[in-house]
């Protein structure tokens, strides 16, 4: 069997407010979703038509049954979804302030990605992946770090395009100065990267003081620096394009020939930023791999970031083909 997409990273339980516009300490109701960026990406392309799969890993527990019965009624092959003994599911508490608080609490001091080993990733055939995503925090640390890093080296040797997802998470790294000193050496693997402009400046940081997280928002932290600097030092890399997602107003698309195309994004109003980037990512590889030109494909991605903007979720709410199309008609199209 053949496949259009694998992602590698973390796999999580979230956990969502029912209670939006409320207080953390208020909340009296959660529902409950799968998270991660892979699980969220892995998910959205499948419902936009592509058939995916997910290489991370759960605990023997039943949070990680419900991660892996999840991924499984979406379709999303479970294969390469490891359950490693000795850890627990790893899980997400999230509160929804619309239109600009999110405080997010990670459960991962034991989380079984972090233990991804080379053992577990040497039977994966890339002979059957037309594409490969690796996120960021799974280089946060070893051995999930050097697994990482040699499970995209066998995905370029069977020459498939690579995409990287940032997914800056300043708590989950025990050093955040290491997320750029590490992303950096992986720039040479990946061929397209996607991520907001906090995210690209976080591969140069220099100074623990300049990022500064509000309201616990741990997905929308503030980054100070300089954003030209960090988008030479990736281009300059070879990687081929650099997607730099700026919230309402679209996307900028910088390629290592000098190009630079700016796509529109869709006015909603917002509900919940949680998952929207991983929305994006899906929407934009499902144009990428079904050979739609960059604009398309990037109003795609956009179409999907604002279609989970105005959910409760994450990839629960993502949109299924004909959906996200009827959207972008009624809001002008492509």
């Amino acid at each position: 069997m053949s496949f259009d997409l694998i992602t590698f990273g973390r796999a999580s339980i979230d956990l969502y407010s029912n209670n939006i516009g409320s207080e953390f300490n208020d909340i009296k109701e959660l529902i409950t979703s799968i998270g991660g960026p892979p699980v969220n990406i892995s998910v959205g392309a499948q419902r936009l038509g592509l058939k995916t799969g997910i290489i991370s890993a759960i605990g023997p527990d039943p949070i990680g049954e419900f991660i892996k019965n999840s991924l499984q009624r979406e379709g999303v092959d479970t294969t390469h979804l490891k359950t490693i003994e000795g850890t627990k599911s790893a899980a997400v508490v999230c509160g929804i302030i619309p239109p600009d608080k999110f405080p997010l609490v990670f459960y991962r001091d034991n989380a079984p990605d972090k233990k991804l080993t080379q053992q577990h990733i040497k039977d994966i055939d890339f002979s059957k992946y037309r594409s490969f995503l690796m996120t960021g925090t799974a280089f946060a640390v070893e051995p999930s770090r050097t697994t990482a890093f040699k499970i995209s080296e066998k995905a370029k040797k069977n020459e498939i395009p690579i995409f990287l997802d940032l997914d800056f998470r300043a708590n989950l790294w025990n050093n955040i100065l290491d997320f750029g000193s590490v992303l950096k050496n992986y720039l040479k693997l990946t061929d397209i990267i996607i991520g907001t402009e906090e995210e690209v400046l976080s591969l140069n940081l220099t100074d623990t003081e300049q990022v500064k997280i509000k309201n616990d928002s741990i997905t929308q932290p503030k980054i100070v620096g300089n954003i030209n600097d960090a988008i030479k030092i990736i281009l300059n890399e070879g990687v081929k394009l650099l997607l730099v997602k700026t919230g309402a107003k679209g996307v900028i698309a910088y390629y290592n020939d000098g190009r630079v195309l700016k796509v529109p994004g869709f006015k909603v109003k917002v509900t919940n930023v949680l998952g929207a980037g991983d929305a994006f990512a899906g929407g934009f590889i499902y144009g990428y791999l079904n050979d739609w030109d960059d604009y398309k494909s990037l109003r795609l991605a956009n179409a999907c970031g604002a279609w989970l903007v105005t959910k409760q979720g994450c990839c629960n709410f993502a949109p299924y083909y004909n959906e996200i199309i009827n959207f972008i008609e009624k809001k002008g199209g492509f």
